[in-house]
């Protein structure tokens, strides 16, 4: 019924990796609530907080896709260890940002970009060396403890952070955010180094290229993409949050929003054993993806703080569910000597959905407000979403072999 812990109880690098990047993420999810609040407090506008994601989206693209050739070129510990101090020193940017009498809007998106860079390096890298270093009857239960981690660092990172951001500033959240790249980087200096079979010698636009081939022509790869991007693009509410609150005068409140949809993915992720005995997981990502949705378009028919939160938590266990099976199929079907371009691939395929669906949700409630934002972004989540049956029949059907 609970989640599986071999993985954590008997692989001692897997373990170290774990821990490390839990730690680091508990603090970057600290930095995510305070950049959007920072920007809307310097310039009081959703606009402007959701252009933050279009600054970060360009350089993720650029720096995601030739990380992940990266990745099948060099050795993958090290460019963990080097993206994690690069991330650090970004952190510290943000720290001298926000001590500057009047902090800088335009350096606060200059520095997230930057981080942006970092991070497609980083995370082609970490999802290629997970499946090195674990048994592959394991992958299921590796797939939930990552959901597990995101769900762990993205409740209890937003709720302290709001609550630092609230009695003390942006600071004491950005500072703790250093901290913890740092207990990361020891953790991954700490493991052992991790051969790459059949590694390429160089890293090309060509090698690129066979990556971008490679899942285009798989059919259940690509599926896990265009499913996941449409319900992010249409149906991510994060943009809106500073001004939801602004609006409802419960500043104080935003951490709260920031960790209700990661509260249900950890919901999901505590109880995902009994998911590892479903084989559908093609399916299993469109209706969890169609639910996201559903959950969506119930928020925008409230004004109470404690509904819209019951609605978000209800979105974050339906997206994690989509999640473990992204996961879990990633890992089976992606080969060993092409996994740091697919896992650039996978990074992009659930980073740049959000950043494209918060760009869409803030520009949308300039022109109009929040509940039309929200509303109508739900609405068309859940018909292409359910849609996908049709569009995508060999995902829909693929079972899996685990």
């Amino acid at each position: 019924m609970f989640i599986d812990l071999s993985p954590l109880k008997e692989n001692t690098e897997y373990r170290k990796l774990f821990i490390g990047q839990t730690v680091s993420f508990f603090g970057s999810m600290m930095t995510y609530v305070a950049i959007p609040y920072q920007a809307y407090e310097i310039t009081k506008s959703s606009f402007h907080v959701g252009l933050i994601s279009t600054f970060q989206l360009i350089p993720l693209l650029a720096a995601g896709l030739y990380g992940g050739a990266l990745a099948d070129a060099t050795e993958r510990r090290k460019l963990l260890l080097w993206s994690e101090i690069g991330l650090f020193i970004c952190t510290l940017g943000f720290i001298l940002n926000s001590y500057l009498s009047q902090p800088s809007y335009y350096l606060l998106v200059l520095i997230a970009a930057l981080s942006s860079v970092l991070v497609g390096i980083h995370r082609p890298a970490m999802d290629a060396i997970v499946p090195q270093i674990v048994k592959k009857e394991h992958l299921p239960a590796v797939a939930a403890l990552g959901s597990l981690r995101y769900s762990i660092g993205a409740v209890a990172g937003p709720a302290l952070g709001g609550i630092l951001i609230s009695q003390f500033g942006t600071i004491s959240t950005y500072s703790i955010d250093a901290l913890t790249f740092l207990i990361s980087a020891f953790a991954i200096y700490k493991m052992k180094s991790v051969q790459i079979p059949f590694a390429e010698n160089n890293v090309s636009f060509k090698s690129i290229l066979e990556g971008i081939q490679y899942a285009y022509k798989t059919p259940v790869i690509l599926g896990t993409y265009l499913v996941d991007i449409i319900a992010m693009v249409f149906a991510m509410p994060m943009a809106l949050y500073p001004q939801m609150v602004s609006e409802m005068n419960i500043s104080s409140k935003l951490g709260w929003l920031y960790a209700a949809i990661p509260l249900g993915a950890a919901t999901t992720s505590i109880f995902s054993k009994p998911f590892s005995k479903i084989k559908r997981h093609g399916a299993g990502v469109i209706m969890a993806a169609t639910a996201w949705g559903i959950f969506i378009i119930l928020m925008a028919f409230t004004q109470n703080i404690y509904l819209i939160l019951s609605c978000l938590i209800l979105a974050g266990a339906a997206d994690n569910v989509s999640a473990i099976y992204r996961s879990t199929i990633w890992n089976e079907v992606i080969p060993a000597n092409i996994r740091g371009r697919l896992g650039s691939l996978n990074m992009l395929s659930y980073m740049v959905g959000p950043l494209i669906g918060n760009v869409r949700a803030g520009s949308m409630a300039a022109m109009t407000n929040t509940h039309i934002s929200i509303l109508s972004g739900g609405i068309l989540c859940t018909l292409i979403c359910f849609m996908c049956i049709w569009i995508f029949p060999k995902f829909w059907s693929y079972q899996s072999e685990i």
